[in-house]
């Protein structure tokens, strides 16, 4: 079965660190680029991150620019977001989602307490 598992979501306090990661199972990941997205209660849902597949390009939503990292790892089937100085407006579901076939992680849970 083809899909992406988050994982690495977490409490933690405004201004610590966590690490999240998608894992593709079924597919090769690093035939497409790859998007990390949260939705916050009563939000809607918005872009984070993103990376190409091909150049490794990468892209920031401003709100977590100098803040986040995202990064691939092909040989792990593995993107993942390191995530810095957190703030509380960080809190929400993250998501990871592969737009060329459309497939999106369940999410998890990312919380920053004040």
């Amino acid at each position: 079965e083809e899909q992406l598992v988050e994982s690495g979501g977490g409490l933690v306090e405004a201004g610590g660190s966590l690490r999240l990661s998608c894992v593709a199972s079924g597919f090769t990941l690093d035939d497409y680029g790859i998007g990390w997205f949260r939705q916050a209660p009563g939000e809607e849902r918005e872009g984070v991150s993103c990376i190409g597949s091909l150049d490794g390009s990468t892209y920031y939503a401003d709100s977590v620019k100098g803040r986040f990292t995202i990064s691939r790892d092909n040989a792990k089937n593995t993107v993942s977001l390191q995530m810095n100085n957190l703030k509380p407006e960080d809190t929400a579901v993250y998501y990871c989602h592969a737009p060329g076939p459309d497939f999106w992680g369940q999410g998890t849970q990312v919380t920053v307490s004040s």
